[in-house]
């Protein structure tokens, strides 16, 4: 496994369509493109399975996957290669360090399917939808642009709906269960290697589509983790005198 990962490190390097920690980049993924069209970016892309998914069903879009993990990235870098998908392309990073890659609304929409859900209460900051990151996100999204949230995780989920609420986002889409309630929805069909691993045991996942208007407040990020802490160690509770009853 690791001489794999050693390969695919080694490959990607020569891959047109991925960008490893680049430079000099915001404000120029248009010119990357070659195009005028809008900007997609998914977060902890993983192997890229929405971002070659979204670039099928929408080729007059350009879509940026992210992720720190070179050896995922290569998975959907050179499935988009075969496929001579050059609306697609790939960018290894750190998702915190996102605003340094794109300029003041470059980018349309945000996608974050499956992302890890963090579900130790002191790793809650660790959140891809915690207000720390949120704040990156609204500096590179065009004003009213779209942030898509797809998960199994009913923490994650929740914990997203009480950011929205509590920060004065906008909702625009709330599912709790996607196959039910948005089977129409072609984009939301996209699966991921991890939505078919069904961590959370759940079979059933869970859709938010939001926007960011006004600057999030940061002094109500310590009043957040008090919240998070008393609803999530109340959940707890509960499964736990469920299963000893």
């Amino acid at each position: 496994m690791a001489q794999k990962k050693l390969i695919r490190f080694a490959e990607i390097t020569t891959f047109k369509n991925v960008l490893q920690y680049p430079e000099g980049t915001a404000g120029k993924w248009h010119e990357y493109f070659n195009n005028s069209n809008p900007i997609i970016v998914e977060l902890a892309c993983g192997k890229g399975e929405y971002s070659i998914g979204l670039g099928q069903q929408y080729p007059d879009k350009n879509f940026i996957g992210v992720d720190v993990k070179g050896n995922r990235i290569w998975v959907g870098a050179k499935k988009a290669l075969e496929k001579s998908m050059e609306h697609v392309a790939f960018l290894r990073s750190q998702i915190g360090m996102i605003n340094a890659y794109f300029s003041l609304g470059e980018v349309e929409e945000i996608w974050l399917p499956f992302p890890d859900p963090q579900l130790r209460i002191s790793k809650t900051k660790n959140r891809l939808t915690h207000p720390i990151f949120l704040r990156k996100y609204k500096q590179i999204l065009r004003p009213g642009g779209y942030i898509h949230l797809k998960t199994d995780s009913p923490v994650l989920y929740t914990f997203t709906k009480l950011v929205i609420e509590s920060y004065g986002l906008t909702l625009h889409e709330d599912s709790n269960d996607v196959k039910k309630e948005l089977s129409d929805n072609k984009a939301l069909q996209i699966r991921t290697h991890y939505e078919s691993l069904d961590i959370a045991n759940s079979n059933r996942v869970h859709y938010l589509k939001f926007s960011i208007i006004d600057d999030l407040d940061t002094s109500k990020d310590d009043w957040l983790l008090e919240q998070v802490k008393l609803i999530e160690k109340k959940t707890t509770d509960e499964q736990t005198d469920y299963e000893t009853n």
